[in-house]
């Protein structure tokens, strides 16, 4: 297995877990249960789950109204492609 493909099963990983905790602190939300943070539920973003985080908002239609994930997450997400993209073209 390439560095590469490590890379890539990692990220699919931290995404594919950042949409389902999205989805679990929903569920939380409306029982009145014990909560996922916001610092965990943004974390998760920077370390590379950005697209999970911003499909996570999309699908469950939580922490949409939030500002700090409202515009937070998408800057994530571009200053994630900006990485890539400066990685890559070296």
């Amino acid at each position: 297995m390439t560095t590469e493909q490590l890379i890539l099963i990692c990220l699919v990983a931290i995404n594919v877990v950042t949409f389902f905790m999205y989805g679990i602190d929903k569920w939380k939300a409306k029982r009145s249960k014990w909560r996922i943070s916001e610092a965990t539920l943004l974390g998760l973003a920077v370390i590379g789950g950005s697209i999970g985080a911003w499909l996570g908002m999309r699908v469950w239609h939580h922490k949409t109204m939030h500002k700090k994930f409202l515009f937070g997450i998408p800057l994530i997400i571009v200053a994630q492609v900006a990485m890539i993209i400066w990685l890559t073209s070296r």
